[in-house]
């Protein structure tokens, strides 16, 4: 074997991973050794003699695991972005090795009772802001993850955590092998019916790309109601693909999610908490159960009743009453009838490349003052990927955008961001970031024709490359988007209000062919239209939050019984069982909860969108589109990452804490309901 490329740190511009030199035989190896430098770096520290310092603990903790930081980033993108059969072979030991490693680091008796004499002096030290908070979240990282159990008791947390780690990585892996094999496979275009041609087009690449030569396949995407629902004319073809999508990963995930939530339970209560959601949202800005719980009683009601309208017009249409699989098509001919939007043919104004660059990318120069230049010189992991170099207004480097656009076997569903070097003043350290999308793959020779979901996530994920590549900070504990998890979402979604911001929408919506940009009424159309649909949309989130709510409240030794039964009660007692509308993702597909970090979290995006469409106001209120109003968000805010109070750094924006009505009033909900 070559020289493992992890072994130095890379030489290439901004230390991109070297991946033209790395090979999946690399990671282990290197993560093994990485591991091993990173726990003598440790020990060195929490033995050294002398008493303990800021600088001789606090920032020699931030310096260390140099290594096991550039393999982990890496590995951590691959086995989600480009899962190999080698991968996925050793990807349960990499998530045993760093639970592994993780407690031995947090259960270091030596090591905390440094940490813990500095943060008892804190007062006297002398810290600036900065290294003072490191000081606190680095003393309550620790105490959360165990440092003051008992002997006896963290030989009991490492048990806990090493199980749940191993069900964790099961459930992902089988979540990404059953929306494969659930793909939907058709034998006559017919049934395609009411796609448009690019999308029929783009099936028949997806049937040769996965085997299945002279077929239409329709891949499950991570989600339960598949886009293309909304446009199928042959009702069973849609029950087809809407049941696989419902159905899938049944045998082998729900009993790994009875498993994870009961063993989540047990470690929550070993820590000194009545259940694993009291445990996560202790250290959110939520701050306690009560808080999420009463924010999402207040919505469900008139969700619901919004729903309910929705149903009678798509009844009334219909001629019958719809069934989940009815409810996206009929809701597209409702918008049609009434605001006369067709989705499908909207995409001929939605070419990916000039939604990059003429919106996405535009946006960010015009709010920022950022600029994007492509770099056909740099290697990515994949051949799909694309890299941009990013230049603040001064014309100085910020760091690297890598963009994995397309959808692929390899690839699990969703879109997200990554973060491959994390920005640190200390380490000398600009920011490499990568988003990942699953946009079908054009037929060849054609251009990538997006829906305008498909527009709004670009928006979205940007906003959270933005959040990376504008971090500011000393330490890169906390670099970038390293903040609650119900904070993190709140960037990402204000981006999305450029999506349709008259002068960025009037450069990107241009249709591909002809060059005709898109009607100004069809604009207020379609703005008109979105409305329609937030029923349904705010129900079927809400119906998958309370249930990843009803999972994560269980109280310690408590048996959730069969996982279906589990769900369906959940989701009765919420009132949300309607068969019509269901949940965003059912127990066996949800990914966020069981397999990723958003256990007990998945309520963030709502509790997020609470800041989001305030913020948003306030931009409107201040001038809108304006270099002033970009640098104040990016230096209040964005540059931030984790190195002051989320909350406090919301009010420095908005000059007053948040409010909620801005939030009610979007999703067409009542603030007094």
């Amino acid at each position: 074997m070559t020289t493992n490329p992890f072994l130095s740190p890379s030489t290439l511009p901004y230390e991109l991973p070297p991946f033209a030199d790395i090979r999946d035989a690399h990671y282990l190896p290197a993560l093994e050794r990485g591991i091993a430098e990173h726990l003598a770096e440790v020990e060195a520290i929490a033995a050294d003699p002398g008493p303990p310092t800021f600088e001789n603990t606090l920032v020699a903790l931030e310096r260390s695991g140099a290594l096991l930081g550039r393999v982990t980033a890496a590995f951590a993108n691959q086995a989600a972005a480009h899962v190999t059969d080698d991968v996925r072979e050793i990807e349960p030991k990499v998530s045993a090795l760093l639970a592994e490693h993780g407690d031995a680091i947090h259960l270091n008796a030596a090591l905390f009772a440094r940490i813990s004499a500095l943060y008892e002096a804190r007062d006297t030290l002398g810290l600036d802001p900065q290294s003072l908070r490191l000081l606190e979240r680095y003393h309550t990282a620790f105490v959360r993850a165990g440092a003051q159990l008992s002997p006896d008791e963290r030989e009991r947390l490492r048990d806990l955590n090493a199980r749940i780690a191993a069900a964790c990585t099961a459930f992902g892996q089988n979540t990404l092998a059953a929306s494969r094999d659930a793909a939907l496979v058709l034998h006559d275009v017919a049934q395609l019916s009411g796609l448009s041609p690019d999308a029929i087009a783009a099936a028949a690449e997806n049937g040769r790309a996965t085997g299945h030569d002279g077929a239409w396949v329709l891949s499950l995407k991570n989600f339960s109601n598949q886009p293309e629902l909304a446009s199928l004319d042959d009702r069973e073809v849609r029950r087809r693909l809407l049941t696989a999508a419902l159905d899938r990963a049944q045998d082998t995930n729900g009993p790994l999610a009875v498993t994870i939530a009961t063993l989540r339970a047990e470690r929550a209560a070993l820590l000194g908490y009545d259940s694993h959601a009291a445990y996560v949202v202790a250290d959110r800005t939520a701050g306690s159960t009560q808080a999420v719980t009463d924010l999402l009683a207040r919505l469900v009601p008139p969700a619901v009743a919004n729903a309910q309208r929705e149903a009678e017009a798509l009844t009334e249409l219909a001629g019958r009453p719809v069934e989940a699989w009815d409810w996206a098509y009929w809701s597209e001919k409702v918008r049609k009838a009434r605001y006369d939007v067709d989705a499908a043919a909207l995409r001929p104004y939605f070419e990916l490349e000039r939604v990059l660059h003429d919106g996405v990318f535009r946006a960010a120069r015009e709010v920022y003052g950022i600029t994007l230049r492509e770099r056909h010189d740099l290697p990515g992991y994949h051949p799909d990927v694309r890299l941009f170099e990013v230049f603040d207004a001064d014309g100085s480097g910020i760091g690297l955008f890598l963009a994995d656009f397309y959808a692929r076997e390899s690839k699990r569903g969703g879109a997200w961001m990554n973060s491959l070097v994390d920005q640190s003043e200390l380490l000398g350290r600009k920011p490499v970031v990568v988003n990942n999308h699953n946009i079908e793959r054009p037929a060849a020779g054609e251009p990538t024709l997006l829906t305008f979901t498909q527009v709004d996530t670009l928006f979205h994920e940007f906003g959270h490359a933005l959040h990376g590549l504008f971090s500011a900070v000393r330490y890169p504990f906390f670099s970038g988007t390293s903040v609650p998890s119900d904070f993190v979402e709140f960037p990402s979604q204000v981006n999305e209000m450029w999506s349709l911001w008259p002068e960025i929408l009037g450069a990107y919506a241009v249709h591909h062919r002809t060059g005709e940009p898109m009607p100004a009424d069809v604009v207020t159309r379609m703005k008109e239209a979105a409305q329609f649909g937030q029923g349904f949309a705010t129900v079927e989130y809400l119906a998958a939050t309370l249930l990843d709510w009803a999972w994560h409240t269980l109280p310690a030794g408590t048996d959730p019984g069969d996982p279906l039964a589990f769900e369906a009660k959940a989701l009765h007692e919420a009132g949300l069982a309607l068969p019509a509308i269901p949940p965003r993702y059912r127990t066996t597909y949800f990914a966020h909860v069981f397999s990723s970090q958003y256990s007990a979290g998945y309520y963030s995006y709502i509790w997020s969108e609470v800041l989001d469409a305030d913020t948003v106001d306030w931009f409107r209120s201040h001038g809108g589109m304006t270099r002033g109003n970009g640098d104040t968000f990016r230096r209040e805010l964005l540059s931030r990452g984790g190195s002051v109070d989320p909350m406090g750094a919301v009010e420095a924006v908005l000059g007053r804490p948040p409010r909620v009505e801005p939030l009610l009033a979007r999703r067409g909900l009542t603030a007094t309901a």
